[in-house]
């Protein structure tokens, strides 16, 4: 690509949302415009409009990227937009680049200027191109936003609007230049994954005045967004929402969003106005609204949900209605958390890629919807961080707790297991999920510098130890302001998430036939394996003797069969003692379900999944929760938030025993990577009697339906023409399949 634009910046901060304006004709003895592309980025975040029309429904575009090596660029036919003379005009919002980031209070980590910078390429019937692009003969202005933080929210004054900057020949007095930004093109890329955009919106649900006589909407749902408003009233009004994921004893509760403010203001113009605050977005289900000019009505209130756009590709539905919510729960909060980065959650002083959630998460979100793309892209920013912190891989992606210190509340940042595991864990996901190896190929130095950079870390017995580590975080049973105070050995934790992205890697290299490496990492698997069975596991009884430790060792492969077997009924007697309550946090939880299914323990494993007192995945939802919670009682039993500072009500990491419901519930497993060859094997349980599944995989369709009646399970499973498969069921013998629909009955249970 050839750049002959440049990254322009106004000559005056107008509050952080300054719009930029170029005006150009067409040459003309070229004949008709056969095409027009707009390239569009920014430091900071731009909508486009080209003669008064927007060039694209798109928000938040260019999205959060590692910006000091990767910054993004969308591309837009605009062809059927262009005039013999146009405008081009863009409006820029502080984003990710200049706005808050992280809970330190601070914002401006990646620049204090605001930048656009786009270039429009015309082609016209005679083969000859016009460029035009952003440079130093561009005006700025003021907008209606007086003020936009992804954090904080938006201000708009409607009294300010005009459009008249979107005609030819605008003059204005408040007007002034702009000039160019150091900036290297070299770092311009362009999408490649999905941008973000509204993707449904959600009507009142209803109307509450609060015990203090505030005024309260509740849509219904946590969502990702903002609320669209129409007002008429009084020149001058100011209209403030303030949004919320739950209410607190009837009011709206806020104390979980630390020092986020969350709050929109709009005010009014005297006549009808409509407000979208497209520079901000909050997680909330409540919004409180306060100066509303007469009597509210809640048809003049939606909220606007908004995700990256991401294709559903998986379903799931059982006979069991609290589970079925329990699935749309985790769907709602992927799409709230998957908004350009994977987040923690959406809504408090945080909102970053952290790497342990999506490790732990990946295969869920990879049966969900199409995530290739947008996790795909998300890694090539995981790799240049990494590039350039000596192979460590950081907590959050894009990294910007780097601009608060190395030395955080946890200690210098060096990696640690499962958050920086992310680096091996997520690429061999999507390898696993849609078959394609270029992912391995793009990853494999990141992943193995991962592994080089552990293997210095670990101690001289060969095990990881002496180093900070998340481990089991948020184990229930740790104290709510300390969540890194869980029943596993961190040690232990560690050394076994290493074993597995070793052995891991080693299975890349073999897809790509990379035989050295190959060799390299199997060697290290098997000293982790050893170092972890000398130091951690004596006649089956696994350290710290907990849910998470066996979990681990039982899934990953660490154990021989005697002490698995050992480990399997240990396991079983620990949840059977914990009352079938969840007892591990982000390390033990995408596991125990598989462990126990895999030690003969599958009774064990429903009545897990189907317990619903505190804690267990269905508690959040006999309470009301319509997105899955970060701790498992972000919510007490009496209505109260979790007194921890740490409490957010819409994280997907704890919603990744949805994989094991996929595969085990629903009976939907690859045997071979991208499901080219399938494995249709439900093992039904815990009093279901019937569950559908599908998913559609790059060879097509696969769906599978059981039901129990009368004694016997019926599977009805259907694979896409040419895709072969096996068809288990207890009972009866594997059958072999070759594509197509198939129905087999078996006893049950058998």
């Amino acid at each position: 690509m050839t750049w002959n634009a440049r990254m322009i910046a106004a000559d005056s901060a107008f509050d952080g949302a300054p719009l930029l304006r170029g005006e150009f004709t067409l040459e003309e003895g070229h004949g008709a415009v056969a095409r027009a592309t707009l390239l569009l980025t920014a430091h900071g975040v731009v909508e486009a409009w080209l003669n008064g029309r927007q060039v694209s429904a798109d928000v938040l575009t260019p999205g959060w990227s590692s910006y000091e090596w990767r910054l993004r660029y969308a591309s837009y036919d605009v062809t059927e937009l262009l005039e013999p003379t146009n405008v081009l005009g863009l409006a820029l919002g502080k984003g990710w680049f200049a706005g808050r980031l992280g809970w330190s209070g601070r914002g401006n980590f990646y620049g204090d200027e605001l930048g656009g910078f786009a270039q429009l390429q015309v082609e016209f019937e005679d083969g000859s191109t016009q460029i035009i692009g952003t440079d130093e003969n561009w005006t700025a202005g003021p907008s209606a936003v007086l003020a936009n933080d992804l954090y904080d929210g938006q201000t708009i004054d409607a009294r300010l609007r005009d459009d008249a900057w979107l005609r030819p020949g605008f003059r204005s007095e408040h007007w002034v230049g702009v000039h160019t930004v150091d900036f290297d093109t070299a770092t311009l890329v362009p999408y490649t994954g999905p941008r973000v955009g509204r993707w449904t919106t959600l009507p009142v649900m209803e109307v509450i005045t609060s015990p203090s006589g505030k005024q309260l909407l509740d849509f219904g749902q946590n969502v990702v967004g903002w609320v669209r408003v129409r007002a008429n009233g009084p020149a001058g009004t100011e209209v403030v929402l303030r949004h919320a994921e739950v209410l607190e004893h009837g009011e709206l509760g806020t104390r979980p969003l630390r020092t986020a403010k969350a709050t929109d203001r709009y005010i009014l113009s005297g006549g009808d106005d409509e407000f979208e605050p497209t520079f901000t977005f909050h997680g909330f289900r409540y919004v409180e609204v306060s100066g509303w000019p007469g009597e509210l009505d809640p048809a003049d209130f939606t909220a606007v949900a908004i995700s990256s756009d991401l294709t559903r590709i998986g379903k799931f539905r059982t006979s069991d209605p609290l589970l079925n919510r329990f699935h749309e729960n985790v769907v709602w909060g992927m799409r709230g958390n998957f908004v350009d980065v994977p987040t923690d959650c959406p809504q408090r002083d945080e909102r970053l890629g952290w790497t342990g959630d999506i490790a732990a998460f990946a295969p869920t979100a990879a049966f969900l919807f199409d995530v290739d793309a947008f996790l795909g892209d998300w890694l090539a920013d995981l790799a240049l961080e990494q590039q350039h912190h000596d192979g460590i891989v950081g907590y959050v992606i894009p990294d910007v707790l780097k601009y608060t210190g190395r030395v955080t509340e946890f200690g210098e940042v060096d990696s640690t297991a499962i958050w920086s595991d992310a680096a091996v864990w997520v690429p061999w996901t999507l390898f696993q999920a849609y078959g394609d190896r270029d992912v391995l190929e793009r990853q494999f130095e990141s992943m193995s510098a991962h592994l080089h950079h552990v293997k210095s870390l670990l101690s001289p017995t060969g095990v990881w130890e002496n180093s900070f580590q998340f481990g089991d975080w948020l184990d229930p049973d740790a104290p709510p302001e300390n969540p890194a105070r869980a029943k596993a050995d961190p040690a232990v934790v560690a050394t076994a998430c290493a074993f597995r992205s070793a052995a891991i890697v080693a299975e890349a290299a073999a897809v790509l036939g990379k035989a050295e490496a190959q060799r390299e990492f199997e060697e290290f698997a098997a000293e982790l394996r050893a170092a972890f069975n000398d130091a951690y596991v004596s006649d089956g009884v696994v350290k710290s003797d907990c849910t998470t430790v066996y979990a681990l060792a039982i899934v990953f492969g660490l154990l021989d069969a005697k002490d698995e077997s050992a480990a399997g009924s240990r396991l079983a007697e620990l949840v059977a003692a914990a009352h079938y309550r969840v007892s591990t946090g982000f390390a033990g939880t995408p596991f125990i379900t598989d462990a126990l299914t895999k030690t003969g323990n599958l009774d064990a494993a429903y009545r897990l999944l189907l317990e619903r007192e505190c804690p267990s995945w269905l508690y959040p939802v006999t309470m009301g929760a319509t997105t899955v919670w970060e701790r498992w009682d972000s919510m007490l039993p009496d209505g109260t938030i979790n007194p921890g500072q740490m409490t957010s009500f819409n994280h997907y990491a704890l919603g990744a025993v949805a994989d094991w419901m996929h595969r085990v519930v629903g009976g939907i497993a690859p045997l071979e990577p991208g499901y080219s060859s399938v494995l249709i094997a439900p093992q039904p349980g815990g009093g279901l009697t019937e569950a559908e599944t599908s998913l559609e995989t790059r060879h097509g369709r696969v769906t599978v339906r059981w039901a129990i009646e009368n004694g016997a399970l019926t599977v009805d499973a259907e694979l896409p023409e040419g895709v072969g498969g096996v068809l288990r069921m207890a009972g009866r013998g594997d059958q072999e399949l070759s594509g197509g629909r198939v129905s087999a009955s078996a006893p049950f249970p058998a």
